[in-house]
């Protein structure tokens, strides 16, 4: 069964629901964990790449978010789609900017992550990168093209995230570049 909605990502994107198959729990867990090779014997085994937990995190989503970026480049390899968000409307790349893991970060990017994707807060990772002082992140995803004018569903942008934050490294450079 699938449920779609425009979340904030452009078309509506299909997200399927948790699946209580063992296969499907164990590559959930493997994946949280970093365990490449359980994970790959699980996906050669018929285990769906894109399979999610009950909370709609994908393992794309939990391997990024737990910074596994072995597992993210195995999944991404496999076919995973790096835009599918979870139950919240949250993108892999988000997770990694809040928890800011880089090379998963890059490896999101290079297989295609929109680097302005927003969930229904209308928060980018830029947004997160800036909130939770990930200065690699946020040079990272400003290289790629993220827009530091943006605004959220509260009108706020990535300075003011910052500062209201109190991420001191992540405002000192967004002021630079307002300054400049």
């Amino acid at each position: 069964m699938e449920r779609s909605g425009g979340l904030g990502y452009g078309p509506a994107m299909a997200i399927p629901l948790h699946d209580e198959t063992e296969p499907s729990r164990r590559a959930v867990r493997a994946a949280r964990e970093g365990d490449r090779e359980t994970l790959e014997r699980l996906l050669d085994a018929g285990a769906p790449v894109d399979a999610c937990n009950e909370e709609g995190n994908t393992l794309l989503i939990l391997a990024a978010y737990h910074g596994r970026h072995e597992v993210v480049s195995l999944l991404l390899g496999r076919g995973a789609d790096p835009e599918l968000p979870n139950g919240r409307g949250q993108t892999p790349l988000a997770g990694v900017a809040f928890k800011g893991d880089i090379e998963s970060a890059r490896l999101l990017i290079d297989a295609g992550a929109r680097v302005d994707a927003a969930g229904p807060d209308g928060r980018t990772p830029l947004m997160y990168a800036a909130m939770f002082d990930r200065l690699e992140l946020l040079d990272l995803l400003l290289k790629a093209g993220a827009d530091r004018e943006r605004a959220d569903a509260q009108g706020q942008r990535p300075l003011s995230l910052a500062r209201t934050m109190g991420a001191q490294r992540t405002l000192a450079r967004l002021q630079r570049l307002y300054d400049a």
